[in-house]
């Protein structure tokens, strides 16, 4: 087969303990998922999970130990940080019920939500899509996966973010308001999952503007850390 110019290279991302990396299908997030975030940003409640995307090329993948640098991006005066735990998805499916969602997982990884949140606000006010607020370049910074069987009890696991070295968000993956069966119960329910899904869970309370400059430590307990530079 021929093409009129070289297709992009297929965008991945490492795993722990294994030369075979992880081919990325889609990139999945999940809106207002920690209580105490959905209040931050004006709401409450236990609505139901809605989505968005980021497309596969928006994955920026740091290997074990690495920092990672992305660049501050065009048109925004307000880059925030989001720390998410991030479900990569090895068997796909449809209509996935909750109670058998873990067989579908490959692994885990911590990821961020880069948010040109001054973008995203003005779409909301004008009820547009807020796709210019996060599906950009280089929004979707992750860390190596850690495959299911080595990534211990992560549906209890510390979360955290420092900038500098100061913390900014922590909270636990326990406080997901759809924990990680059900996200993916819904999901599967819009959508047909595929391996090499990337599924980014939410992000808990305490999100906030970066600059230039600025280095982001992003934590799951048991998953190996992002470590990101604003340049």
């Amino acid at each position: 087969m021929s093409y009129v110019f070289a297709p992009s290279p297929v965008v991945s991302v490492p795993v722990m303990g294994r030369t075979e990396r992880f081919p990325v299908h889609r990139v999945y997030c999940v809106g207002r998922n920690y209580e105490e975030h959905a209040k931050e940003m004006g709401f409450t409640g236990r609505e139901p999970p809605f989505f968005f995307l980021k497309p596969a090329d928006a994955i920026v993948a740091a290997e074990a130990g690495q920092t990672i640098a992305i660049d501050y991006p065009s048109l925004t005066h307000n880059l925030h940080h989001e720390v998410e735990l991030v479900v990569a998805i090895g068997q796909g499916g449809r209509n996935i019920a909750a109670q058998d969602a873990q067989r579908h997982i490959f692994g885990y990884a911590v990821g961020l939500d880069m948010t040109r949140r001054d973008l995203q606000n003005d779409m909301k006010k004008q009820g547009r899509p807020w796709c210019i607020g996060k599906a950009y370049d280089q929004s979707a910074p992750i860390g190596p996966i850690t495959p299911v069987a080595d990534a211990g009890d992560v549906a209890q696991a510390p979360i955290w973010l420092q900038v500098n070295g100061q913390d900014r968000q922590r909270s636990t993956v326990s406080k997901l308001i759809w924990n990680i069966g059900e996200t993916i119960e819904h999901l599967s329910r819009a959508w047909a999952l595929q391996p090499g899904d990337l599924i980014y869970t939410g992000t808990p309370e305490g999100v906030g503007a970066v600059v230039s400059g600025d280095v982001l430590q992003a934590h799951v307990q048991g998953l190996e850390s992002l470590v990101v530079s604003i340049r």
